[in-house]
């Protein structure tokens, strides 16, 4: 059961880092769950929160800066500039 709440709260939190950098017509439902999984492995990483302990509203919010993060690096790489 727990795979299956990674993969819901993985997919919003993408969702949520696209719309707010602006590629969310570029990437897929797919890659909205990647984005927010592996955002949510880099904000354990910065923060040091237990993100796989609790999903709770500030675990969500810190998956949701790793996602960000995530796309944004994404970005640098991609065009040379953050959008």
């Amino acid at each position: 059961m727990g795979i299956i709440i990674w993969l819901i709260i993985g997919g919003i939190c993408g969702w949520i880092a696209s719309m707010i950098m602006r590629t969310d017509g570029q990437q897929g439902i797919i890659l909205n769950v990647v984005v927010g999984i592996i955002g949510s492995v880099i904000a354990s990483f910065i923060f040091g929160a237990g993100i796989n302990q609790a999903i709770t509203v500030m675990t969500f919010i810190y998956s949701l800066i790793g996602a960000i993060i995530l796309l944004a690096i994404v970005n640098l790489v991609r065009r040379g500039s953050v959008r």
